[in-house]
């Protein structure tokens, strides 16, 4: 007899999170209605905590729950390759090991990415510092209408949907995984969801923006690398040479130039102020990695983009970008 799909498969990579996992738990268990079948995939990533122990506990809430278990972490972006590859759901949805989800948010994903019959669904999220909440919206005023992913990059100069790379913010139909759409760059410790989501947008044929609760997203965590500063966070400038390949082969390039490198320029300024106390020998890659990417962007595009910056920014990216002297000169003009 054969089986069908699942109507969802939900994809977990987490490594030491098991403080948080309880919470996580608790709240998937209240997202499905009756007859609705999930898929659950935890990557239990090099965890030297009691994830393990989690596991076991909540294992038989689930009725289809598989645990892939890394003896080594290999990272968020692998992680979830590992999942995908096991995916049987209609439908994908990723979430991190210390967020949690209200009531709600997968039955308003899932009702809308049917309705809408479209690639993927975004949505608002919920940032979460300590007892603080903040929601922070998906940057697409048009909501609830399936439209052209193209849409959600344009325009350059304002935050679009390319600026909002959240993976867990949304849902995602399994034809973009059987077109290797979602797979996320291999090995990635950091940044992985850059130019993953740029190319969803590039090469994606439907999304719509909904209003939904909206995950609960948690900032500020112990241990996460978003607080650790070291070579993993050199991935950003990785991501970026990504989204310049995707940039340059396109066949609307010149169109989608000045927004990527107005981005990478944002991105860098950032970036350089937080490696400036870091290691000689990580302030070294960092710099020679800047400029590596830099180098990609055409020169006239690059030389347009950093006229339009603010000075402040000038004065902190310019050397980690070619013909640093001549740009310069060009703002003393």
């Amino acid at each position: 007899m054969t089986v069908s799909a699942p109507d969802l498969t939900v994809i977990i990579p987490a490594k030491n999170g098991a403080q948080y996992l309880g919470t996580l738990f608790r709240s998937l268990e209240r997202q499905f209605r009756d007859g609705e079948r999930a898929q659950i995939i935890f990557v239990n990533d090099g965890s030297t905590d009691h994830t393990e122990r989690v596991l076991e506990d909540h294992a038989g809430v689930f009725d289809d729950f598989t645990v892939i278990r890394n003896e080594r972490s290999v990272g968020l972006a692998s992680g979830r390759n590992m999942g995908l590859r096991e995916a049987r759901g209609e439908y994908v949805v990723f979430l991190d090991g210390d967020d949690w989800l209200p009531d709600g948010q997968i039955r308003t994903v899932l009702d809308a990415a049917r309705r809408l019959d479209v690639d993927f669904v975004r949505c608002d999220h919920t940032r979460v510092e300590g007892t603080k909440r903040e929601l922070r919206r998906a940057p697409m005023a048009i909501r609830d209408r399936a439209l052209p992913p193209r849409a959600g990059i344009l325009p350059a100069y304002d935050s679009t949907m390319v600026d909002y790379p959240f993976a867990w913010a949304g849902i995602f139909h399994r034809r973009l995984l059987d077109n290797a759409l979602l797979y996320f760059p291999e090995g990635f410790m950091t940044a992985e969801d850059r130019s993953w989501i740029w190319n969803l947008h590039l090469h994606a044929e439907s999304f719509a923006v909904v209003d939904s609760p909206g995950v609960c997203y948690r900032r500020g965590v112990s241990g996460s690398l978003t607080q650790i500063l070291d070579v993993r966070q050199l991935d950003f400038i990785r991501a970026f040479e990504g989204i310049f390949d995707l940039v340059a082969e396109d066949t609307f390039a010149d169109l989608y130039w000045p927004k990527a490198t107005r981005n990478w320029l944002a991105i860098l300024e950032h970036q350089a102020k937080r490696f400036a106390s870091s290691p000689a020998d990580i302030r070294a890659k960092f710099a020679s990695g800047a400029r590596r990417a830099s180098a990609r962007v055409p020169f006239d595009v690059l030389r347009e983009e950093f006229r339009r910056s603010r000075p402040d920014r000038q004065a902190l990216v310019h050397r980690y970008l070619p013909q640093p002297g001549l740009l310069v000169k060009d703002i003393v003009k």
